[in-house]
């Protein structure tokens, strides 16, 4: 770290009243962003400091620019990424908690420094307490009834807290498409087989078009957009769906209510048996009976097929690629999800041009 950002830290603590605290730093992932647990001298518990340098991202989304501009602009544009943007976490916490949601409550924060101070809801991540020991299941239900509850209601266009407005942008088609797309981009390099020819890019777009039309046409409802068993902490003082702790929202969107479901339960970081994310949908779709059940479950698994191609390709090959290779270990269980996505009726073609351009010794 630069001593420039450091001195920028240390004065924001300091004017806000945090300039004597202790700080711990916090392991990251694979963003920008860096974490530290700071403990005032008061005694009164410990806070969590965020650092996200807004320098080290590409520019976000207008609310009206162009497919073209978005493009032209870069990826976080393109997808509608937030580039870990402190206005976005702030007002996309305050949404949560308006509806009695668990996000951290935020304490300070300055949204051109790109710092801010939370508080700490402590270590309990579901994927911690479970590889501890703790039962999964009511974990799992508890966070498939919080969707449930928060898609009860349609989300604002804008999300505000006193004088800071964030656009609540829609996971459109072409959001979708760039996401997807960079599994031609990135995979062949990390596994060693040719580019993708011209004609075979042109069929897998012609196959996906149709999903990420659905995609748009579906973005009725808040979406978390990372929303898994590494970002949510288990809150047992708390009550009902409350004692979901709620982390790393910042790129939240409209979109299709199975987002985040896909996400819980097809995790490309720990197993989730097919009989439990089965069951969850089911408990998912039993709280929201006004559904078309086999028409949520067609988008579904055409949906989490388009993401676990984006996290093979711009997530886990590109971050290999770029000296993580800790990444590697997740990829097998991406493609078994994939896999079983690509055997659900209606994905036919999509599991021929798999089979066609990506042999099974190039699945890693």
């Amino acid at each position: 770290m630069s001593s420039e950002r450091e001195a920028a830290k240390a004065a924001f603590l300091s004017a806000h009243g945090y300039g004597d605290a202790r700080r711990e730093a916090l392991s990251g992932d694979a963003s920008t962003r860096a974490y530290e647990r700071i403990y005032p001298p008061d005694g009164g518990g410990s806070l969590i400091f965020m650092d996200q340098p807004p320098a080290l991202e590409t520019a976000i989304c207008p609310p009206d620019a162009t497919e073209a501009q978005r493009l032209a602009m870069g990826y976080n544009a393109a997808a509608r990424l937030a580039a870990g943007s402190v206005a976005a976490f702030v007002t996309t916490a305050a949404y949560l908690r308006e509806r009695g949601l668990s996000a951290p409550n935020i304490l300070a924060f300055d949204i051109e420094t790109g710092l801010a101070v939370l508080e700490d809801l402590g270590d309990g991540l579901f994927a911690t307490l479970i590889a501890g020991g703790q039962a999964e299941r009511p974990l799992y239900e508890t966070a498939v009834d919080l969707q449930a509850a928060l898609h009860a209601e349609a989300p604002p266009d804008v999300l505000a807290v006193d004088d800071v407005r964030w656009p609540l942008l829609t996971y459109d088609t072409l959001a979708l498409k760039i996401a997807t797309d960079t599994f031609l981009e990135f995979w062949p390099q990390f596994a060693g087989i040719p580019a993708f020819t011209p004609e075979a890019v042109a069929e897998w777009d012609a196959l996906w078009a149709p999903i990420w039309v659905r995609g748009e046409a579906g973005a009725t409802v808040f979406a978390h957009r990372d929303y898994h068993a590494q970002n949510l902490l288990w809150l047992p003082d708390r009550g009902g769906v409350a004692r979901v702790g709620l982390l790393d929202f910042q790129d939240a969107l409209r979109a299709h209510p199975a987002w985040d479901l896909l996400h819980l339960l097809q995790d490309a970081r720990r197993d989730v048996s097919p009989e439990l994310e089965a069951a969850m949908l089911d408990r998912y779709l039993a709280a929201r009976p006004t559904l078309d059940r086999d028409a949520f479950l067609a988008d579904y698994r055409a949906l989490a097929a388009s993401n676990a191609a984006r996290i093979l390709g711009r997530v886990f090959a590109r971050q290999v690629m770029l000296g993580r290779p800790q990444y590697r270990e997740f990829m097998p269980r991406t493609w078994r999800a994939l896999e079983r996505d690509l055997a659900a009726p209606g994905m036919e073609g999509l599991r021929r041009w798999f089979d066609r351009h990506v042999p099974a010794e190039a699945r890693a």
